[in-house]
């Protein structure tokens, strides 16, 4: 577990706005000192300007498209080079993609890979070693209710979550005996720039959603209490539940209504 909030150090991803940008609000409200990133500056100096102000903290601020390869493992050596010590990941950063089969993107699909999945996995696999021979620390992985199913016309997307919770929740088996938390956290629709960024940004128009403070109390609260994961919003955890119920045909085929296009 962390060795305290106050006056250690976060990493946060896509910390530009959305999730990334409460976790920063509510982190730095513990006394934690933050390094963010995302690829938008402006939208990160203005962030560390506000959370400076409210609560006196320091900030690093590193620009990076973490879907690039070579990256993760600079981000992480430009950190050590500023002689900060990691004690709390939070893989946020990620997107999704709304699309039928015959209009996919290819490269598009391949970039969100390399973001949600490859990004995430090379951050966490270089950071937990080092926390594990400390003896404390701890992993936030941002997954989604998509997790628990198939998702017809989001496909890559809900794949790709479904891999983040499942290696979050191995890693929890394999560290939660040596004083490190691995936490999975998976939010139903949530108000952020996410379906616009997906393609379908009249989703929340006609769906209920989260605001991102709840999300991230519950993120929080389920890591100080070293939990495997946690599913926002008693809603969508019931949903997590019925899925298992279901066929796995009758799933994905319900699915489909949500993102099927318009004729």
């Amino acid at each position: 577990m962390l060795k305290a909030y106050a006056d250690q150090w976060a990493l946060i991803t896509g910390a530009s706005s959305g999730i990334g940008a409460e976790f920063a609000r509510q982190l730095a409200a513990r006394g934690m000192h933050l390094v963010l990133t995302a690829r938008r500056e402006q939208l990160l100096t203005q962030l560390a300007a506000e959370l400076h102000q409210a609560h006196g903290t320091k900030t690093e601020i590193l620009v990076a498209d973490l879907s690039v390869p070579v990256e993760p493992p600079c981000l992480l050596q430009e950190i050590e080079n500023r002689g900060i010590t990691i004690e709390l990941l939070v893989n946020n950063a990620g997107f999704g993609y709304v699309s039928p089969l015959e209009t996919i993107d290819v490269e598009h699909v391949q970039n969100m890979i390399r973001l949600n999945v490859s990004a995430l996995t090379d951050l966490t696999l270089r950071v937990l070693p080092k926390m594990v021979e400390r003896g404390h620390g701890g992993i936030i992985n941002v997954s989604s209710i998509a997790a628990f199913q198939p998702v017809g016309y989001m496909g890559p997307y809900s794949a790709s979550k479904s891999y983040v919770l499942h290696f979050s929740e191995a890693l929890w088996g394999e560290v939660r005996d040596r004083g490190v938390t691995v936490t999975a956290v998976c939010p139903g629709s949530t108000r952020t720039d996410f379906f616009r960024i997906s393609g379908v940004p009249a989703f929340l128009d006609k769906h209920s959603a989260q605001d991102v403070k709840p999300v991230v109390r519950a993120a929080l609260k389920a890591f100080e209490k070293r939990r495997q994961y946690v599913v926002s919003g008693w809603k969508n955890y019931i949903l997590s539940l019925l899925v298992r119920l279901a066929t796995r045909a009758t799933v994905v085929k319900e699915s489909m209504k949500y993102f099927r296009p318009k004729k």
